[in-house]
């Protein structure tokens, strides 16, 4: 694979940025700028304990526009909001704050907020956790029969953070809650003990946030492996540091490895991240996509339905359209995940369907490659397909994606309609007593099994938010 183009378009101004990251310490002075008042600035801050902040300075200075601030989507997706928590939960906070409180009084009070937020959704830490010889392997997830995820430990932070990340919990400095591994050797003989296993997805955090020398500690050992058909990277960093790949020192060795990754036989699918089409319009992007695609890599793109970010059908068509003119596969529109500040970001399971819907039907075949919206809810990926009357009743149309039980795949089943619901453990049955995904349900690679995955009222839930207790 040819790697340096002598033909490749001249290098853009952007390409030869340093890396400058902005954290908490930076807040006051950076939504100073976006003409906040001190009363907003300090509520920012106290939502700022609790979730975290990252970002740097392309995302500063050539995402976010400043005259549009605080509506940019830009802005919006990397920014604290004051109101993505409880109004009475920020006043806590802002309180401590303006009494200068001793650290571990607010860290304190920032832990039991954060453990209102369901940090680990979807059984991740009860159910995916496999077993090697009777011993658990944390930083490693196998969920799916086909599909294992590892959390390289060098990998578990991000060139930004997003406001409604899922992951928040990997972030906030709470050990017990963050998914890390480091040993690939171990991972090596788990594969071999689990022929089923077709696919390894690196993931965090940022994969992409570790050097080539470390990236290629942990891909090199997988190469030789017959059984792997792909090796996927889920990153963010074709939005939040193009020049990863086009003028960071390691660039070209990064690209060198993803061309090992190919002629390997195995496919490298590089799943990225873009949640707006305002990250696809720099031209450091579209150097960062012709160069990963030279690779023999393949490049597929998925981000969740975001409210007050992303949540028109015109932006998802922008979105699409403009991805798949650059080479890349439209992949994944995903629901808001039922943990962190859902309940501000989340958009309601109907509406979500009639955007995707909407945005959909007014691009070509080759954008729709793209499937959505869809829940990653315990049971699996649950697809809204559409809303309907049958037998008089008003009913969601749901299938399954991808499954802990593979023989319920692409078997239809239907949900009571709801307007207001946003998640699995909103929705009833309709037609029946219960959803095809209840009672025992197999755990994958000797994890913990669960004879109840899907009990039934909310003291079973622990939420009070449906009949589904996978929360």
């Amino acid at each position: 694979m040819t790697l340096v183009n002598d033909a490749a378009p001249a290098p853009v101004q952007s390409a030869g940025r340093k890396f400058r990251a902005f954290t908490v310490k930076h807040l006051d002075e950076l939504t100073a700028r976006a003409g906040l008042s001190p009363d907003q600035r300090l509520a920012i801050k106290a939502v700022a304990t609790v979730l975290p902040f990252r970002t740097n300075s392309y995302v500063v200075d050539e995402l976010i526009d400043w005259s549009a601030v605080p509506d940019d989507p830009i802005y919006r997706l990397v920014f604290p909001q004051e109101d993505m928590l409880p109004r009475e939960d920020v006043a806590r906070i802002v309180d401590l704050l303006r009494r200068e409180a001793p650290k571990a009084e607010i860290d304190a009070v920032a832990h039991d907020v954060r453990m209102k937020l369901n940090p680990h959704p979807a059984g991740q830490l009860q159910l995916n956790v496999p077993r090697l010889h009777s011993e658990q392997l944390p930083g490693v997830q196998h969920k799916y029969h086909e599909t294992v995820l590892f959390f390289p430990k060098q990998g578990q932070t991000c060139h930004a953070y997003c406001t409604y990340c899922f992951r928040w919990a990997q972030f906030v400095g709470e050990p017990d809650l963050k998914m890390a591994a480091s040993d690939i050797e171990r991972l090596r003989t788990y594969l071999l003990e689990h022929p089923e296993v077709t696919s390894v997805l690196f993931t965090g955090g940022d994969p992409m946030i570790m050097g080539e020398p470390v990236m290629r500690r942990y891909i090199e050992p997988l190469l030789d492996l017959d059984q792997l058909e792909s090796i996927r990277i889920g990153t963010k960093s074709l939005a939040y540091w193009p020049q990863k790949f086009v003028s960071d020192p390691d660039a070209d060795d990064m690209l060198r490895l993803f061309a090992e990754v190919a002629a390997a036989g195995k496919n490298l699918a590089f799943m990225a991240h873009f949640t707006h089409p305002n990250e696809l319009d720099p031209i450091v992007v579209h150097e960062a996509v012709r160069r990963i695609r030279d690779t023999g890599a393949v490049i597929r793109t998925q981000a969740p339905l975001i409210r007050s970010i992303n949540d028109s059908p015109e932006i998802w068509q922008r979105m699409w359209r403009e991805q798949q003119r650059l080479g890349m596969v439209p992949y994944y529109m995903f629901v808001e995940r039922d943990t962190g500040p859902q309940d501000y970001f989340a958009v309601p399971l109907a509406q979500a369907y009639e955007i995707f819907r909407s945005a959909y039907k007014d691009v070509s075949g080759l954008c729709r490659t793209v499937r959505g919206p869809s829940m990653s809810a315990t049971p699996g990926k649950v697809c809204v397909d559409g809303i309907a009357e049958l037998y008089g009743e008003k009913v969601f149309v749901l299938h399954f994606i991808q499954c802990r039980d593979p023989e319920l795949v692409n078997r239809p089943f239907f949900a009571k309609f709801d307007p207001d619901a946003k998640w699995l453990t909103d929705l009833r049955p309709a037609f029946a007593d219960r959803f095809p995904f209840e009672g025992t349900t197999p755990s994958l690679g000797g994890g913990t099994s669960a004879p109840d995955l899907v009990a039934s009222g909310p003291a079973a839930s622990g939420a009070g938010s449906g009949p589904i207790a996978t929360r």
